[in-house]
């Protein structure tokens, strides 16, 4: 993703969260903010089409490395989480394959991706584990009349 991609990717990254019951409101600005790439801070990629040069499909991830204590030969466990990830023309199943094989191109030592927005549906065949932990999000100000399920939530907190 290059900075002449942010308006396309906010178009599609907006259209893709408008379908969950909790998402952020992105503008262009926010999208240049969080979501262009930062070394060693977030990865993003775009899939363009050939015909229209038109950006069709975005995926990301941000980078949260780990001290290893009392090891001597590692130092560092280089963690890759998936952020935000929109397919419209290449299944996600696909999208996220090839943002795996770039995670281990860049060296990272694992991917994280919550069980949040379409993640579901790809988190078994890619052969992700299930996780030990519950994550609870605190929204300050928010009235919500039911329980969310995770795949009603666009949301990812860094």
């Amino acid at each position: 993703m290059e900075l002449h991609d942010v308006p396309m990717v906010t178009r599609l990254l907006r259209n893709y969260l408008n379908q969950f019951e909790v998402a952020p409101n992105l503008d262009e600005n926010d999208v240049e903010h969080w979501l262009l790439p930062t070394e060693n801070v977030v990865d993003s990629y775009v899939v363009e089409s050939a015909e229209s040069h038109k950006v069709t499909d975005f995926c990301s991830f941000y980078s949260l490395p780990s001290s290893i204590l009392g090891n001597q030969n590692y130092s560092i466990l280089k963690t890759a989480y998936s952020f935000y990830n929109v397919a419209t023309k290449t299944p996600l199943l696909q999208l996220m394959n090839d943002v795996l094989i770039v995670a281990k191109q860049k060296d990272y030592d694992v991917f994280i991706a919550l069980d949040v927005m379409q993640n579901e549906t790809f988190l078994k065949e890619l052969k992700f584990g299930p996780g030990d932990g519950k994550l609870c999000y605190y929204l300050y100000n928010y009235r919500l009349r039911n329980a969310l399920k995770p795949m009603e939530l666009g949301l990812e907190l860094l």
